[in-house]
């Protein structure tokens, strides 16, 4: 198998469960609560040995893959989509090695819950937040910058009247429209979130 089509292949992968971790995200929109609860409904399907091996395994083939991608092709792109699909996936595979080790040294040294106030803790408080508005920031945009360089590139079909090309417009733009909506769920609507205490050793307090 081809690094393309193992690239490719485990891309899949992880997009369906990043598809479904920014619909919890959304979720957010309704409360910490609302979030939490279904954080916990979909731990179960993914939560387990088998599916985080997987899962893991997926992230790993991303980044050795994705690395070696970017060392071929960074040269070589030329269009518009060409240069975002390099780009994209270079700041993914640098928010995949930090986001996993910190999710992991989370659950595994600090032995704290890695849900809804684990993840906004930085977000909600200054002067992290300088750092994390970002970085989360522009891992959904390039989410959905990497699908829709890949998009441009599979997709030969006019669908609803629009061309390939501007199907991806279309997905990056939803992409960053996106982003703005989760943080406004994920910052209680731009008011701030209370976080709790036990998740105060992330933020010095």
């Amino acid at each position: 198998m081809t690094v393309n089509k193992t690239h490719y292949i485990s891309g899949l992968v992880l997009m369906t469960f990043i598809g479904v971790h920014l619909l919890n995200h959304l979720v957010s929109l309704w409360g910490a609560e609302s979030h939490i609860e279904l954080m916990d409904l979909l731990r179960v399907f993914y939560r387990n040995v088998f599916v985080e091996t997987i899962l893991l395994l997926a992230v790993l083939v991303q980044i050795l893959s994705g690395l070696r991608l970017f060392k071929e092709k960074r040269i070589t792109a030329a269009s518009k989509f060409d240069k975002l699909q390099v780009w994209t996936g270079f700041y993914l595979f640098i928010f995949f090695l930090i986001h996993v080790s910190v999710v992991l040294s989370g659950r595994f040294f600090l032995q704290l819950d890695t849900n809804f106030y684990f993840g906004v803790a930085g977000l909600n408080t200054f002067p992290y937040n300088l750092f994390f508005i970002p970085y989360y920031g522009l891992a959904i945009v390039s989410f959905f910058g990497h699908i829709a360089a890949v998009h441009s590139k599979k997709m030969k079909h006019t669908v609803f009247g629009l061309s390939p090309h501007r199907q991806s417009n279309a997905i990056l733009a939803m992409g960053v429209i996106l982003t703005v909506v989760i943080f406004y769920g994920l910052t209680n609507h731009f008011a701030g979130v209370t976080i709790q205490k036990e998740y105060h050793v992330l933020i010095g307090k």
